[in-house]
């Protein structure tokens, strides 16, 4: 196993007290495998990653659990120690490309920067990678462009020299945070593209956080569902798709357009909003947003269970005293959560009705016509 995250637990002291940004978190990821950390914003899928690398910032901090990377114990290294280890063994590729990149250096620096800080290389050798590296992730004309500065290049670009920068030193893991939530649909499919057949070049691992489901269903072997600091799901990225087990991961896939739907049924939507990590609401976190809420949800934390193939937090599958319930009870509470997401949609609308007749009439006098 190349990387373990064991009750992970990280904090932000603040006036009104202390913030748990990320809550109990377990996961692994081995050599090779795409790992999808998926979840709205606020559920401490960042500061999970920004905890893997030691670059939380301050008074950020890890409160507890373990965290091990090809052996070594990553909460007690020293500042020295994960330098060494950052960009050389694990490296990371960020939201924003511009606040990465520094703007008055030329990319092809930024590049040789980074080799030369963890090899003992010429310049012009340092060079020489940079622009095979330019080459490997697409960027045309590599000899020319490494000589410009980031603004001279669009956003896709950018993410790509990231990603060169990232590649430089052929870390094991590599930890990609919303690495195409700012481009264009075109763009992000080359840069899935490209982390695709990178891992499959280098058998690297990928740990890729995201909020896009299209994305994970695109790239990822193995999915965690995280909201409000705790992992509510994982399993097997098809698994998952074909069989969401927790209300919001149900959820999550319900909220997305389908052409098949009904237009006379409203899109479903998660109702309510995350709650202020200072004012959790006791028991289940999920539970004033959950239409398959129970009297236990509010009064109680459920566990982490296994069923079957998936790990799942919630009553629907949890028995009182810890155990996953049997599959006859777990398959009638699925089709219980079910129903009540379809519930949830037979609030028709007069103008989705309207909308709905308006576009049937003008496709049937179009066929007249025809």
């Amino acid at each position: 196993m190349l990387l373990e995250v064991k009750s992970l637990c990280t904090e932000f002291p603040v006036k009104r007290g202390v913030v748990r940004a990320v809550d109990d978190v377990s996961f692994e990821v081995s050599e090779g495998e795409i790992l999808a950390i998926v979840g709205e914003s606020g559920s401490g899928k960042s500061v999970t990653s920004l905890s893997i690398m030691g670059l939380l910032a301050e008074p950020g901090h890890v409160a507890g659990g373990e965290m091990t990377f090809d052996g070594k114990d990553l909460v007690h290294l020293s500042e020295k120690e994960y330098r060494e280890m950052r960009g050389n063994d694990m490296a990371m590729i960020f939201q924003e490309p511009m606040t990465s990149l520094n703007p008055v250096y030329r990319i092809g620096d930024q590049i040789v920067e980074a080799i030369r800080t963890h090899e003992k290389v010429s310049k012009k050798e340092a060079l020489t990678r940079a622009i095979d590296l330019l080459r490997k992730v697409g960027i045309p004309s590599p000899e020319a462009r490494v000589r410009d500065y980031p603004h001279q290049m669009s956003g896709g670009m950018r993410q790509r020299v990231m990603i060169a920068m990232a590649l430089a030193c052929n870390p094991k893991l590599l930890i990609a945070d919303e690495p195409t939530t700012a481009l264009d649909v075109t763009i992000q499919a080359q840069i899935l593209d490209l982390l695709r057949r990178l891992r499959e070049d280098t058998d690297m691992a990928v740990l890729l956080i995201t909020h896009d489901l299209g994305v994970v269903s695109e790239i990822a072997d193995r999915v965690v569902v995280m909201y409000c600091g705790q992992v509510v799901e994982e399993a097997e990225v098809r698994l998952l798709f074909d069989n969401p087990m927790h209300p919001y991961t149900l959820g999550l896939l319900k909220s997305i357009p389908r052409l098949e739907d009904d237009d006379s049924k409203r899109l479903y939507m998660i109702k309510g909003m995350v709650p202020n990590p200072l004012e959790m609401p006791p028991g289940c976190h999920f539970s004033d947003r959950c239409d398959s809420c129970m009297q236990v949800c509010r009064e109680r934390m459920p566990e982490l269970v296994q069923v079957g193939d998936h790990k799942v937090r919630c009553f629907l599958y949890e028995e009182q005293d810890g155990h996953a319930k049997d599959a006859a009870e777990v398959k009638a509470n699925e089709e219980k959560a079910r129903e009540a997401i379809e519930a949830a949609r037979e609030v028709s609308t007069a103008e989705a009705l309207i909308e709905g007749d308006v576009a049937r009439e003008a496709e049937e006098g179009g066929a007249d016509e025809r």
